[in-house]
């Protein structure tokens, strides 16, 4: 490498038995530092080998000396793959032992019937989205620690990118072509997929891979992080606890998903959740009452699409103690949310505004159209927030619902000290816990010392497997957790 560089990080990857050593070096020249990822035990010999085994292998499944059959899908296939490779291998590395060889076949499955080196960038758990723009330009990632980085991953072409799109959709029965370029689908593993198609795409065929946490945000990482606080998830969770509907509103990127997947553990295990999803991103406790359920799009010819508005409508029918809803963007998903809250389900929904303020102002306007009326049906809006300039996420507001329709700010974040400040009293949440519970000021203020020292100790003994934390919960909803 150049001297004019600073290497700002380094670590190493397996990925099925194939080591990279991944660098993110800053250069003088460059404007974002560069993502680069090396095959420690593989020479360059050896990968002009492999290409020449997929070159003898292909020919001979045009000629028809190897059948393949997709009856069973892409897993048969690698199967049926896998197979015939290791007959290569032995003619081509005779000496090789049973490690280097399974290495090497994974190696030619992942080029050939996989994402190539995306499958690299897909088992690094430092990255949050792959971003392929066209076949010119190499693949974006964003880490992190660091941000949007550039890779030294290029696509060789624009069909290459078509053909990873075609599988991605083939897998989950989802169609992309010139009569449909444009695409949302998620890989096996759960992490989730856009598509386009040049010339919808007018630089060429794109790829966009939001990974899917192997291991989910849970709240002991969030208050690790402060992204939240612990007086804020208290409030939260009192909410939550007493079937106060909550919607959760931020700008792209802010961790609204992640914001409710986290709360949603806070929910009783003896009521019955059905969640509502565009793609499924939800992780909960194996501790709840949970029936996800996922929208579809219609086929070529019009039909089979299930959309959101379907499923919320399904949904009252399925005895839901609790409805989670992924993003409100149309006036029938509202409309229909707000009455399921008005008929007595309690409901928590991600919306895209970035405070308070805007929140009440989109739902109220077209195209959503709430009458404002409606929205104290809405118990209260919890706003998050990203810094893209230090790439902090954080909760920045947290707001109850009054009556005449108005939002009454409580918690408020002060980015010159990065706390949550209380700038406001509760009015609306006391008086409905006072009807509906008892509660009066004196033990609500208790309960909440309560749940936050529950939340201090979850995060002194980093209790943050999400199961973990389900069972933890379900003791406290049984009486068995005590804390003094």
């Amino acid at each position: 490498m150049p001297e004019d560089k600073q290497v700002l990080d380094t670590y190493k990857l397996n990925v099925n038995n194939i080591l990279i050593e991944v660098l993110i070096v800053l250069y003088e020249e460059d404007t974002v530092p560069r993502y680069i990822v090396n095959i420690t035990n593989m020479s360059k010999t050896t990968k002009i080998i492999l290409e020449k085994i997929r070159e003898e292998f292909i020919s001979q499944v045009g000629t028809g000396v190897i059948e393949l059959t997709e009856s069973g899908g892409v897993e048969t296939i690698k199967v049926e793959f896998r197979k015939e490779l290791t007959k290569l291998l032995k003619k081509y590395f005779p000496n090789a032992d049973d490690q280097t060889k399974d290495m090497l076949i994974n190696y030619v499955i992942e080029q050939n019937l996989g994402l190539g080196n995306i499958e690299i960038l897909l088992k690094d758990s430092q990255i949050e989205e792959i971003v392929v723009n066209n076949a010119k330009e190499p693949v974006w990632i964003y880490h992190k620690k660091y941000a949007w980085l550039k890779t030294n991953i290029i696509i060789p072409n624009e069909a290459r990118i078509r053909h990873f799109a075609t599988m991605i959709g083939r897998d989950v029965n989802k169609e992309i072509s010139g009569l449909t370029p444009l695409m949302d689908a998620h890989l096996l593993t759960g992490d989730r997929v856009n598509a386009t198609l040049e010339p919808i795409s007018s630089f060429g065929n794109t790829l966009t891979i939001r990974k899917f946490a192997t291991e989910p945000w849970t709240i002991t990482d969030f208050l690790k992080s402060k992204t939240i606080d612990f007086e804020t998830a208290a409030l939260v969770w009192l909410c939550l606890q007493n079937e106060m509907s909550v919607m959760i509103a931020g700008g792209t990127g802010s961790g609204k998903t992640s914001m409710l997947n986290v709360i949603s553990s806070f929910l009783p295990p003896n009521q019955r959740i059905i969640s509502i999803e565009d793609t499924r991103e939800l992780q909960l406790p194996n501790t709840l009452h949970w029936v996800p359920l996922e929208t579809r799009l219609a086929n070529p010819e019009g039909k089979g699409g299930i959309t959101m508005l379907d499923l919320i409508i399904n949904s009252l029918r399925m005895r839901p103690d609790r409805i989670i809803m992924g993003e409100i963007r149309r006036e029938k998903e509202a409309e229909t949310l707000f009455e399921a809250i008005r008929t007595g389900h309690s409901c928590y929904a991600t919306f895209h505004a970035n405070d308070v303020y805007e929140t009440i102002t989109r739902l109220t306007n077209p195209p959503i159209n709430i009458p404002r009326l409606v929205l104290p049906s809405l118990t209260s809006i919890l706003i998050q927030n990203r810094n893209r300039r230090t790439n902090k996420r954080r909760t920045m507001q947290f707001a109850e619902m009054l009556p005449n329709g108005t939002p009454n700010i409580i918690r408020q974040y002060d980015p010159l000290d990065d706390t949550m400040k209380t700038v406001g009293q509760m009015r609306v949440i006391p008086q409905t816990l006072r009807t509906f519970t008892g509660m009066t000021p004196k033990v609500i203020e208790e309960d909440l010392q309560k749940k936050i020292r529950i939340l201090k100790w979850m995060v002194d003994h980093n209790v943050r497997n999400l199961n973990d934390i389900g069972i933890l919960m379900a003791k406290y909803y049984r009486g068995k957790v005590v804390m003094k």
